[in-house]
């Protein structure tokens, strides 16, 4: 990360990047001057912008899916580090602190790195797109930290921030706070036309029409648990998203006991069934 050839590397696509849309990430960096840092470089970065538009030329443009670029990382990213937050006001410990003695600053990199990387791998193909997200996020995670972490920590947060990306996708257990908040956030990206379960464009099943019925995902400081995520529905239609994904992602996220889901519906159908779901 600090030989010559690395520096080339990041020199050329710095150079490159003048001529990129900058894009604006919005994210609430309070006082973690090094996220801060990172996410100005991140939304200059004309590989990883790059890798955004071309996953949803994957996505949509070629499978006729719904949206797995900017739009939704900038999603995720914004709720993983609301969640860890939260998470962390409530004494919950992320791993990066706990195993390495690093710091919460440290953890909302991660988090933020690990969803604004998780879906890259859709340049290359959707099944199996985390697996191949690896070798992608790998140079530009090491040049996003060059400069601000010594070797050592930067050696160690890439291998938390690449747990991140193997571990948002079904069937992968997180082993690490960090990761399962990912994973869980990338499940929560469901408001109208945003499912995290692909839809064709244009098609009416019960996909799309699930995909359309959720109107607001809130998610808040919990009562009872540490987290309270709120969806609200416009039919029950959505709950079809919610069997189908948040609810296997919550299990295998580790977070379950952490976490309280309840489901609200509007409109005619709450005289149909109940009001208020809980998960």
């Amino acid at each position: 990360m600090v030989n010559n050839l690395s520096d080339a590397h990041g020199n050329l696509f710095q150079r490159l990047s003048r001529s990129s849309i900058d894009m604006n990430l919005q994210l609430p960096t309070k006082n973690n001057k090094k996220l801060a840092q990172i996410i100005d470089r991140a939304g200059k970065d004309v590989e990883l912008t790059t890798l955004w538009r071309s996953s949803n030329v994957m996505a949509i443009d070629r499978m006729g899916f719904n949206d797995h670029g900017p739009t939704h990382v900038k999603i995720i990213a914004n709720l993983s580090l609301k969640i860890l937050r939260i998470m962390m006001e409530k004494g919950k410990v992320p791993n990066i602190v706990k195993d390495y003695n690093m710091t919460a600053d440290d953890a909302e990199v991660i988090v933020v790195l690990g969803s604004l990387l998780h879906d890259i791998g859709h340049v290359v193909q959707r099944e199996g797109h985390e697996g191949f997200g690896i070798p992608l996020a790998t140079p530009v995670i090491d040049r996003l930290l060059h400069g601000i972490y010594n070797l050592e920590s930067a050696t160690i947060l890439r291998g938390e921030i690449l747990h991140c990306v193997i571990s948002h996708t079904s069937g992968i257990i997180p082993q690490t706070l960090e990761a399962g908040i990912v994973k869980v956030a990338d499940a929560l990206d469901m408001e109208k036309g945003r499912a995290r379960i692909p839809f064709h464009t244009g098609s009416v099943n019960i996909h799309s029409v699930s995909a359309m019925a959720i109107d607001k995902v809130e998610v808040k400081s919990g009562a009872e648990k540490a987290l309270d995520i709120e969806i609200t529905m416009n039919n029950s239609a959505g709950i079809f998203q919610i069997d189908n994904l948040l609810r296997e992602r919550l299990e295998e996220s580790r977070l379950r006991n952490d976490i309280s889901v309840a489901v609200m519906i509007s409109g005619a159908e709450k005289k149909i069934i109940q009001k208020r779901i809980v998960i």
